[in-house]
């Protein structure tokens, strides 16, 4: 699929969705590895992973942009546009967005490089940490125990 055949999809589901036309740009952005899409605040255009058609099929894609949209749609009309905002969450709920984007490849990939697994000796809370912590320095965020060294993953890329 190409931008202008994204374009064309979004212009339509805006307009079925919404009922307000969508205005600006959206592209395929292949830059983007942990999330499905982006809304630019500063001028309004949408990105959106490529992996959300590759690896899934239309109807995710499609989820994934009337999520993008509520936040073009609400920012707009000068509502509360941020995940949190009851806006947002009623919008999309409204219209049958994705509140989170499947996992795709690159997403597993990220998460792999992590290797070192620190546990607090007081609360058992775990941490995994791309680099090593300084134990002598460092101390759990919650209650502040002592931190010892778990386990170390090595991960082949």
């Amino acid at each position: 699929m190409t931008d202008q055949e994204l374009l064309a999809y979004t212009q339509a589901w805006s307009l079925a969705a919404f009922q307000r036309p969508f205005r600006h740009q959206i592209y395929f952005n292949r830059r983007l590895k942990t999330t499905g899409g982006r809304y630019h605040l500063s001028d309004h255009h949408i990105d959106i992973n490529p992996l959300m058609l590759e690896e899934f099929d239309l109807a995710n894609l499609k989820r994934v942009v009337l999520h993008e949209l509520c936040h073009y749609h609400l920012h707009l009309t000068g509502r509360g546009y941020q995940h949190r905002d009851q806006d947002f969450k009623q919008l999309l709920a409204a219209v049958g967005g994705a509140r989170y984007a499947p996992r795709t490849s690159q997403r597993r990939r990220v998460q792999a490089q992590q290797r070192y697994c620190y546990q607090c000796q007081a609360c058992g809370i775990r941490y995994w940490r791309k680099r090593r912590v300084n134990l002598a320095r460092y101390r759990c965020g919650r209650c502040r125990g002592r931190l010892i060294l778990k386990k170390i993953e090595k991960t082949s890329r």
